[in-house]
């Protein structure tokens, strides 16, 4: 449905190293980099962050974890990056049954989740 979404950053060198560590359990990295903005993706750039030059209105975000380890290790490398927890790694049954996931507020307020919809392996 979405084909990319686009991450305002009042400071882009602090938001790209933070979501290079807090992304890289889930496989996501940087693909294209370009002096104002940071494309970041599995396979193509759908994720990108862009500078902005006022702080921006916080958003939040759900990025797909293959399993419930990588929800663990996304919220761990998160913390160690520098943000603030907002909901440690857990089931979420007011969503559905299965809905495994862990919150943190990155840089710039945003609201980033990793959610795994499988159950138990």
């Amino acid at each position: 449905m979405i084909d990319h979404l686009s991450l305002p950053s009042s400071d882009l060198a602090r938001s790209q190293a933070f979501f290079i560590r807090a992304l890289a359990p889930l496989g996501i990295g940087v693909l294209k980099a370009f002096p104002d903005t940071i494309g970041m993706g599995r396979e193509g750039a759908d994720f990108w962050l862009v500078a902005s030059p006022v702080a921006p209105t916080p958003l939040h975000i759900a990025f797909v974890a293959d399993n419930r380890a990588q929800v663990d290790a996304f919220h761990h490398a998160a913390v160690l990056a520098g943000a603030d927890d907002h909901g440690a790694p857990g089931l979420r049954p007011q969503y559905h049954a299965d809905y495994y996931a862990a919150f943190v507020i990155g840089p710039d307020g945003h609201n980033i989740e990793a959610v795994c919809h499988q159950p138990q392996d």
